[in-house]
């Protein structure tokens, strides 16, 4: 069977479930139940999300229909209408189609339906019950790789919040990477956090939303102008300007870590920056070595560091550009260690065809298959320890 991989070998460390309507119900205990919001896609309401979500999930009964996405997953319809976006074992014929080895599997909306809404009880239950969902989602393919939600409003239940979500199956840890509201996840409370995820040799993963600053502040948009249209064609996502800010709290957060030592004092700790690009990432590990040529002397933590702090980035972290990036540029004036391959699949920010995009971007920068590798399957490989 030809698959859009090819021969070549490829980790996927972007991909999501996008979720029935009731599917974090399901698997919620009856008090969090009772308090979770009802999902509602980014822009659309309650009844036009059901309405939605419905349709696509009753979609499963029609066999015409169902062959017909079956047949070219590739080329199909992404998001909710895409084949193997919501079925897990539609999502294997997927898999198998897409040919990659393995493939981190993120929710969509679900953490919206929990995180965020001043609840500490709500946060962590609702984290729980999408632990086990997306485990459970994984469970039927050992190539998809869940990814659990760990909140951080408190220490201790956030350490045993990722302890669950070891224990079930899951074999990544998505943190919040917004502004903290009280302690900064680099404080020494949360240590156990890092020491049990480098034990575990499961990675701390960051990912566009949730409660990370993706968009800018409203005024911003009161321009005057015609705002034009999101990714996906309507207008309470991300846009343009929107974009150049997406990447700055989880760019924060883990200058943090670095400067703060967490790299230092756990080094098998390993962590990923999964969909908010990495055209900045140069700048960050020139800034990271500034800050402590420049400060180094005042601030008796830097002192600490046994390492220029980009090291700490090399060793350590690794991250997904754009499917529209130049890659190439990036690997050859960064190195091979630090980018990762994505597709982003079903959603449709992907792209169509990001393979044949970062590979034209390799030709481009006279890279050969050797030297990209890492890209495609080797970061990957170190980052989730398979």
């Amino acid at each position: 069977m030809t698959t859009y991989a090819g021969e070549r070998l490829i980790h996927d460390t972007d991909s999501h479930l996008m979720e029935p309507v009731d599917w974090l119900v399901s698997y919620a205990d009856s008090s969090v139940a009772a308090k979770l919001r009802n999902l509602s896609l980014a822009g659309g309401g309650d009844a036009a999300t059901f309405e939605l979500v419905e349709q696509c999930w009753a979609r499963r009964d029609d066999p015409e229909e169902t062959a017909k996405l079956a047949a070219d997953v590739v080329g199909g319809p992404k998001g909710y209408f895409a084949y193997g976006s919501m079925d897990a074992n539609e999502r294997v014929g997927a898999l198998d189609q897409l040919g990659f080895a393995s493939q981190l599997v993120f929710t969509t909306f679900a953490h919206t339906q929990f995180h965020a809404r001043g609840d500490v009880d709500l946060a962590y239950g609702g984290a729980s019950a999408h632990n086990r969902g997306i485990a459970d989602f994984c469970s039927v393919d050992p190539r998809l790789l869940g990814v659990a939600f760990v909140p951080l409003e408190d220490p201790q239940r956030t350490v045993e919040c990722a302890r669950e979500a070891i224990e079930v199956g899951c074999r990544a840890a998505w943190i919040p990477h917004g502004v903290p509201t009280e302690l900064s996840p680099t404080h020494p409370d949360f240590d156990p956090l890092w020491a049990l995820l480098s034990e575990a040799s499961v990675p701390v993963l960051m990912h566009l939303g949730p409660n990370g600053g993706n968009q800018l502040p409203k005024t911003y948009h009161n321009n005057g102008r015609v705002p034009g249209k999101d990714f996906v064609g309507g207008g309470e996502n991300m846009r343009s300007k929107d974009f150049l800010n997406l990447y700055h709290d989880a760019e924060n957060l883990l200058a943090c870590m670095v400067l703060d030592g967490i790299f230092e004092k756990f080094p098998e700790l390993r962590c990923g920056l999964i969909e908010l690009g990495a055209g900045w990432v140069p700048n960050l590990l020139r800034s990271l070595d500034n800050s402590v040529k420049a400060f180094g002397r005042h601030e008796p933590e830097l002192s600490k560091l046994t390492m220029a702090p980009s090291d700490y980035i090399r060793r350590q972290v690794r991250f997904t550009p754009w499917h529209f990036e130049d890659v190439g540029w990036l690997v050859s004036n960064s190195g091979p260690e630090l980018f990762l391959f994505s597709s982003d699949w079903p959603h449709p920010e992907g792209g169509r065809d990001p393979i044949a995009e970062f590979q034209a971007s390799f030709t481009a920068a006279g890279l050969s298959e050797g030297a990209t590798a890492p890209f495609w399957a080797g970061n990957a490989s170190f980052l989730l320890g398979v």
